[in-house]
């Protein structure tokens, strides 16, 4: 058996990219994964491949992360269904077009603000429940390099809002501390994902690592058996660490 055997496991943003990995990695590891996106033929895909690797069919959600009332109406399907979440992994998140700071049209801001913050708080307000029911519940954040979080230039409204899901994330964790729960925040650093392609339009893609490569460090955090640090965890330190020590 694996650390992840029998556990529950929701990761959004699970189309593509980063979670898309995660889901994968934690369905191979024996978790039965709930896999929430909007693009409904990617998740399908992404159930494919874990049907191939594991025998078993993940649960899809395709909705979108901004719809306010979906977290509800999850929250109460999850709880008929599945009775608690042992693991949530929070990949969703929009860049928005990287430009100053005042030439953001006011729908584009509060798109960013919607995804990347408002949903990390529906997030937390809708699945709380389920996690504690969880004999040790682990959540984990993905957020952006302190060097964007901390101010820089044309990446103002991305930067800002995950400056505050870090710092939300954190209060909520101090809260449920004596709790099972614990949670944990992962800055991933540079990932061929498409996010970042069009970021940085210029790149070679070869040269940045692919998202499965952050798979066994999700899923050391994601261990039961293990309490996750309370510093973020920047990935590429992680990974150098666990190549010392290999």
């Amino acid at each position: 058996m694996t650390a992840q055997t029998g556990r529950i496991a929701l990761v959004t943003g699970a189309s593509r990219g980063i979670g898309r990995a995660c889901a994968l990695a934690l369905a191979k590891a024996g978790a039965q994964v709930i896999a929430c996106g909007r693009a409904k033929a990617a998740l399908e895909e992404l159930d494919d491949e874990i049907f191939a690797a594991t025998r078993q069919h993940a649960t899809l959600i395709p909705f979108d992360i901004t719809d306010t009332d979906a977290f509800d109406r999850l929250s109460s399907v999850l709880f008929e269904r599945f009775g608690r979440i042992d693991v949530l992994v929070h990949a969703a998140a929009i860049t928005g077009t990287l430009s100053p700071v005042t030439h953001h049209e006011p729908k584009d801001f509060d798109k960013i603000v919607a995804v990347n913050l408002g949903a990390t708080y529906r997030i937390l307000r809708a699945l709380e429940p389920l996690l504690r029911q969880s004999a040790a519940g682990r959540a984990i954040f993905l957020t952006t390099g302190s060097t964007v979080t901390q101010g820089r230039a044309f990446w103002g409204p991305y930067g800002a809002t995950k400056a505050a899901m870090e710092t939300l994330v954190r209060a909520w964790a101090d809260e449920i501390e004596i709790t099972p729960i614990r949670a944990a925040i992962v800055s991933p650093g540079a990932m061929r994902t498409r996010m970042r392609a069009a970021a940085y339009p210029g790149e070679d893609p070869a040269t940045v690592p692919l998202p499965d490569e952050i798979a066994p460090l999700i899923l050391e955090l994601a261990d039961p058996g293990r309490t996750p640090p309370l510093e973020t965890v920047h990935f590429p330190d992680w990974k150098l660490k666990a190549a010392q020590y290999a």
